[in-house]
C-alpha cells in the first residue's frame, strides 16, 4: 500500500451488520493499522433507500407517508447501530486511532465508491460474503463491484468457514 504523505493513511472500511463485515473490520485493525502511520479510520455505512412501488409495471401499490417514515427510522436505527458496534472494536482493537464515522444513503456499490474517492482514500478493505456464483448473479457482488471501480487498491477479508461441529 502507498504511504500517502507526511505518513498520513486513510483507510476506509466499510460495515454493515453482517459477521463478514465485523471479521474484515477486526482484521484491519489487527493487520493494516500501524503506530508507524498516522491512520485515519473512515467506517463507512451505505443504508439503502426504501424501495418504492409505483404500479407503473402492472400492479403496484404505494407506500403511505407513515409507512416510508417507519422504514427510513428503522434504517437509522440500523445505521446507529452498525456504527456503535464498529467504534466499540475500534476502540478494543487500535484504541486511540482516529476514526470518522460516514453514512450516506444510496446504493452499497455506489456509496462506498464515491466515499473513497471523496475521502482520497489510500486503501478500502472491506468483507465478502463468500456467495457462489448462481447469488452473485442474481444479487451481484458488492466487493466485486468496488473491486473494479473504486479508485484505490481494494482489500476483500473474507471470514474463514467454520468447522462442522
Amino acid at each position: 500500500m502507498a504511504e500517502a504523505a507526511g505518513g498520513e493513511r486513510k483507510i476506509v472500511v466499510a460495515v454493515d451488520e453482517s459477521e463478514e463485515s465485523t471479521y474484515a473490520l477486526t482484521w484491519c485493525l489487527t493487520n493494516l493499522i500501524s503506530s508507524n502511520f498516522k491512520d485515519t479510520l473512515f467506517l463507512v455505512h451505505a443504508r439503502s433507500p426504501p424501495a418504492l412501488y409505483t404500479g407503473l409495471d402492472g400492479p403496484g401499490y404505494m407506500l403511505s407517508s407513515d409507512t416510508v417514515a417507519t422504514m427510513e427510522k428503522y434504517g437509522n436505527v440500523v445505521a446507529e447501530s452498525v456504527m456503535k458496534k464498529a467504534q466499540k472494536i475500534c476502540r478494543d482493537l487500535a484504541g486511540d486511532i482516529r476514526v470518522d464515522t460516514r453514512v450516506e444513503g444510496g446504493d452499497a456499490r455506489d456509496v462506498i465508491c464515491q466515499m473513497v474517492e471523496r475521502l482520497n482514500a489510500d486503501i478500502l478493505v472491506m468483507g465478502s460474503h463468500g456467495y457462489g456464483l448462481i447469488k452473485r448473479t442474481f444479487l451481484g457482488s458488492v466487493s466485486n463491484h468496488c473491486a473494479q471501480n473504486a479508485k484505490c487498491p481494494v482489500m476483500i477479508v473474507k471470514k474463514p468457514k467454520s468447522p462442522a461441529s
